[in-house]
């Protein structure tokens, strides 16, 4: 492909990386599966965009858009031409106050559209746990929910238009159906007469739910939305390659109230849900067990789980009422009083309160995964939706089938929609592929009986794809590839998603994959609470929260530069990459990935599963410096308070402390002594720039070898003469 990017380095305008390492930091998402990509493009411009399209059509090479990489089903990976558009295709284009509305490039995310919107009183309310890093492309592809999706609606619900690429260069306006004309009107009537076809097949086999995602939204082709755009939302960059998104706005809530919900048992929890939700709260979230006590271990959010958390609850809800409905939170006391939960809701009207505990139940997956050991939570039944009223012995049901392949689950999430994201615990390099099948295909059992959806949130993707077909049954999975073949006739747009799939448990596109080993060398760090250096840096789950932008302090290389490079998530990528023998030139490609990295600490505090990049630089460097050997920089810095009391200015320098250290008792410190205080004449040293001043104390040069020589008894005088050496100078004026 070396070809490939030289075409695309000469004509587009962006970055284009086709080495190993960069490949290989975008051969991974949140999710369980590594597949290496052809190359990245990072366009700077729409043009860029559609001029890498436009070459890679040409050539036959699959294309990949891609957002901030915190999908957790693997729609972001793939042996394809990747599309970043999350660095410089990140604009707010135009805000609409009077029609509610906002246009938006891909790369926009979501949390900065809301701070934006904010002045003005409105959000774009599809607010899903990932916001400080979820791009709304990526949203848009995924059909995003949220939170609050059963006041709110989602991402399907809240798209107006998509500005699109098709892989054959046609940019259309996808929307409203009534309005077509020309080539773009000629496809909208194919999708009309295959609506009028298949609107039987759609109405016995689209569930009756909210949350419901699988394949494309067929469901939207008629009547009462009938909008092109609804075909592009949920279709994970299989269709087209959405440049601009056209977003249905809304009025930002002006007070909420929140009722924390203690259930003594889960199964009781999930009862009661169907009778809070008629109450019109905005959200009802569950938090279970494990969640709340690994929340407890993490030092960001212990606080905070004290203040809202009583006693030793199995299980809690989060139930929150908006605006004209905030003083229901009374009658929700009531309604678990007459239900035989009296004293079992915490009240809380407090905003920042609310603020803190939303955090923690948006920090969901991040905490799940900070559990330690082989064994994690893995996702691919984690959004299946049912009906409420069935919700309670569709979880017992499941947790039971856990039990049978012994394991167990982690529940969080939707409970007002029916949607909770469970994972059982498995271990992906053992037999965790073999008992992720047949859990699956008795949990999809489950969901048909319940006439569920088996999709409910995070996207078909690799993990769920192969499921389609038993819920839309054969026509409907036809329809999909017929429309599929309307729009991308050669299936270059990231491939075997939705239409064609792959088996959800090929571990040849694992992680994980069969004969994967680390080689880790001698460690100089105690690294045996998370069972090792290469475990420590596993910990990563790639979700992606260090690409945050609006608080806190992680990570700060990569709100300067942007580049997956120079991100926690990036380094610990490269990192474990490099321990299992994936990179070429392994060294230099963590040197260069941890180059940037200030050692500020905020990761081993904000990252929820405890990402210590600080520290794991410190191993790393350890070890690249005993092959390696040390630079002068390196040992200018490391010696700096053996001279830093002669370079302080005027009356504050220290001779005196010079001497207590030991500066004046290494022959080649005391080298340098000798010429700053009392002058010598080797004009070399004289005029030379703060790294030659420096050589008798780095070991280099000829100043080094003549001064090492000095006898001792020479330095015990006493001189007026001032050091020059100003720490006052900027450091790039003596050249380093």
């Amino acid at each position: 492909m070396n070809s490939l990017a030289a075409r695309l380095a000469k004509e587009l305008d962006g970055e284009v990386l086709f080495d190993t390492a960069s490949r290989g930091r975008y051969s991974t998402d949140a999710s369980i599966y590594q597949v290496q990509p052809i190359g990245v493009v990072v366009p700077r411009s729409e043009e860029a965009a559609r001029t890498a399209i436009a070459i890679a059509a040409e050539q036959g090479v699959p294309i990949l858009p891609r957002g901030a990489g915190s999908s957790q089903c693997g729609q972001t990976v793939g042996e394809a031409l990747i599309i970043d558009h999350s660095k410089h295709l990140n604009r707010i284009l135009e805000i609409d106050e009077q029609a509610g509305t906002a246009l938006v490039q891909p790369g926009v995310v979501l949390d900065a559209l809301n701070a934006e919107l904010r002045r003005s009183g409105y959000w774009f309310p599809v607010d899903v746990s990932t916001s400080a890093q979820a791009t709304l492309g990526g949203m848009a592809g995924n059909n995003s929910c949220g939170s609050r999706s059963i006041a709110y609606g989602n991402m399907v619900h809240n798209v107006l238009a998509i500005d699109a690429v098709t892989v054959a260069g046609k940019q259309w306006r996808f929307g409203p159906m009534t309005r077509a004309t020309g080539e773009y009107g000629e496809f909208v009537q194919k999708l009309r007469n295959l609506y009028e076809r298949e609107k039987a097949e759609i109405e016995a086999r689209f569930p009756k739910l909210l949350r419901k995602v699988a394949g494309y939204n067929l469901d939207h082709l008629g009547p009462p939305h009938a909008n092109a755009a609804h075909l592009l939302v949920g279709s994970e960059g299989t269709l087209a390659y959405s440049e601009r998104i056209l977003l249905k706005l809304s009025k930002l809530p002006e007070k909420r109230s929140l009722g924390v919900c203690h259930f003594k048992t889960f199964y009781r929890a999930m009862e009661v849900t169907q009778h809070i939700v008629k109450l019109g709260p905005s959200a009802v979230e569950l938090v279970d067990r494990t969640m709340i006590g690994l929340a407890r271990e993490i030092p960001a959010f212990e606080k905070t789980v004290s203040a809202f958390i009583t006693g030793d609850p199995d299980a809690i809800l989060l139930v929150e009422f908006a605006d004209d409905r905030v003083g229901r939170l009374k009658d929700l006391v009531q309604l678990l009083a007459d239900l035989g939960l009296p004293g079992s809701v915490v009240e809380d009207t407090d905003e920042k309160l609310q603020k803190q505990i939303w955090e923690v139940r948006k920090a969901g997956l991040n905490i799940m995964m900070s559990m330690k050991g082989d064994g994690k939570p893995v996702s691919f039944i984690e959004d299946c939706a049912v009906p409420l009223e069935h919700l309670a012995e569709y979880t017992s049901r499941l947790s039971a089938v856990f039990e049978k392949h012994g394991t167990r689950g982690t529940w969080y999430a939707h409970a007002s929609v029916g949607t909770l994201h469970v994972r059982p615990i498995l271990d992906m390099r053992r037999d965790g592929a073999a008992k992720m099948r047949v859990i699956a295909e008795e949990a999809c059992a489950l969901v048909k009986q319940y006439k569920g959806a088996y999709s409910g949130e995070h996207g078909d993707g690799l993990v769920r794809s192969e499921w389609i077909a038993p819920f839309f049954g054969p026509r409907l999975t036809t329809a999909l590839g017929e429309i599929k073949s309307w729009l991308d006739p050669r299936g270059l747009m990231n491939p075997g998603k939705i239409v064609r799939p792959s088996k959800m448990d090929d571990r040849s596109l694992f992680r994980y994959r069969p004969g994967y080993e680390t080689r880790v060398p001698v460690q100089v760090l105690d690294w045996r609470e998370w069972g090792g250096f290469d475990k420590a840096v596993e910990m990563c789950n790639n979700n992606g929260h260090c690409r945050k932008f609006d608080a806190g302090t992680m990570c700060p290389s990569y709100r300067a530069t942007m580049d997956e490079q120079h991100v926690t998530r990036g380094r610990a990528n490269t990192l474990r990459l490099a321990l299992s023998g994936q990179l070429d030139d392994a060294d230099e490609a963590v040197k260069a990935a941890l180059d940037l990295c200030v050692s500020c600490k905020g990761c081993k505090r904000e990252c929820p599963t405890g990402v210590d990049m600080a520290r794991m630089k410190i191993e790393f460097t350890a070890s690249y410096k005993a092959k390696n050997g040390f630079t002068a920089r390196d040992r200018a810095i490391a010696y700096l308070p053996r001279y830093a009391p002669l370079a302080a200015p005027g009356e504050y320098r220290d001779v005196a402390a010079a001497r207590r250290i030991g500066f004046f008792h290494r022959p080649r410190a005391a080298a340098l002594a000798q010429r700053r205080l009392h002058g010598h004449g080797h004009a070399r040293c004289r005029r030379g720039s703060l790294r030659r001043h420096l050589q008798p104390l780095l070991r280099t040069g000829e100043c080094a070898r003549r001064h090492a020589r000095t006898p001792r008894r020479r330095l015990r005088g006493t001189c007026a003469r001032r050091p020059v050496l100003r720490p006052d100078i900027p450091f790039r004026r003596h050249g380093g």
